[in-house]
């Protein structure tokens, strides 16, 4: 797709998200044929700014071929000839296009957690993820678009619309929420199916402003491992290596998830709790303040930013908000409380600070509002 705002966009992950300079190593991953306008841009960009490019094409219809036949030795080779890549990455882009995203849904899941052991914990979370300066996006092609349950040209008005936001300006609106949430105990949040509590005293919080993913727009610091207690049903579908989830709900005694229920599939959704001891342990905390995202597509990078959402997350933890869970899975699953998804509370400190998806605190629900946040580039 030949469109003005690769550029835009380009220019946007290059000089904002990962700010290239000249002389550096740029590790770009491009997936899905419909991502290479942009990855054109980005490739004729950095050349320009004096930087040293790297790029390899990939998706998923190549990467079945893989993970279905693979041996552990093969995936610790394969995660040693990226290692070394990685290592010598001043910088990293993930562009995400996969014409299909249930591509792996048929491949044993016994294989699906051998990939993320042994080649996606050590290459990403391990190393990209610690060392470089990195973001990750997809793209608006049509398998998006039909997750979307739109048209493919009104989803891509909508992606740049997104993806293009003055995140600037969201990072400094973004300063309230996170002293806010840096200055709290005790979590509680309450809605249809849920009420859990538990403590983030002590973790420091991340602020989610473009740096990273695009679209961006979260803050997210993680519960105290073992504060975790009641029950929370999350309320938008969450497609998780090939299979999509409906209707989760979990119950937490002590920080552990010692009940998981969804629509369909529990013995795999289970299953997924079960690769590792931290797996059914939460590793992140997060509230979604994103005014251009509204309502969930089964696409996490999106969903997880949705206005007035929270998403726990069971498994690993990051390094800028560490409680100490240690996982080779990180799934982020939301729950929106605005009044259109059944309505809900947080409370801070036993304060009702966020009803129905809107801050209690007008000064801080206007700063996240979509016309203080409107980019001016896509005028």
């Amino acid at each position: 797709m030949k469109d003005k705002r690769n550029e835009i966009l380009a220019r946007q992950l290059l000089d904002y998200s990962v700010k290239i300079k000249p002389g550096e190593v740029l590790y770009l991953e491009i997936k899905g044929i419909e991502t290479l306008e942009l990855g054109k841009q980005i490739i004729r960009l950095a050349t320009e700014k004096g930087a040293v490019p790297f790029w390899y094409y990939n998706d998923e219809s190549l990467i079945r071929q893989w993970i279905g036949r693979a041996t552990d030795d093969q995936f610790k080779k394969q995660a040693e000839l990226h290692m070394e890549l990685m290592t010598r990455a001043d910088a990293y882009i993930g562009l995400r296009g996969s014409n299909n995203p249930f591509d792996l849904a048929d491949i044993d899941r016994s294989q699906i957690d051998k990939n993320n052991t042994l080649f996606y914990k050590p290459v990403h979370l391990e190393e990209r993820v610690k060392r470089t300066r990195w973001v990750v996006l997809r793209y608006p092609n049509n398998a998006m678009a039909q997750l979307a349950e739109t048209s493919q040209e009104r989803f891509e008005d909508f992606y740049f619309e997104v993806c293009c936001a003055d995140y600037a300006r969201m990072s400094k609106a973004q300063d309230k929420l996170a002293e806010l949430m840096d200055a709290t105990d005790k979590v509680r949040l309450v809605g249809p199916g849920t009420d859990l509590s538990f403590s983030i005293k002590g973790i420091p919080y991340e602020k989610c402003d473009g740096e990273r993913n695009i679209p961006d727009g979260e803050v997210y610091t993680a519960p105290v491992r073992d504060s975790v207690n009641g029950t929370i049903t999350y309320n938008t579908p969450s497609l998780y290596q090939g299979t999509v989830y409906n209707n989760i709900s979990f119950t937490f005694e002590n920080g552990k998830i010692v009940k998981a229920t969804c629509s369909g599939d529990e013995a795999r959704l289970n299953k997924i709790l079960d690769t590792d001891e931290g797996s059914r342990y939460i590793g992140e905390f997060a509230i979604g303040v994103n005014p251009f995202i509204l309502h969930p597509m089964k696409d996490t990078l999106f969903d997880e930013k949705i206005a007035g959402s929270i998403h726990l997350t069971p498994g690993q933890c990051y390094d800028e908000a560490p409680n100490g869970n240690q996982s080779s899975i990180h799934w982020d699953l939301v729950l929106i409380q605005r009044a259109d998804y059944g309505g809900g509370e947080m409370y801070f400190d036993d304060k009702l600070v966020r009803k129905d998806g809107v801050f209690t605190d007008a000064d801080l629900e206007k700063a996240f509002s979509a016309d203080n946040l409107r980019s001016k580039a896509l005028d």
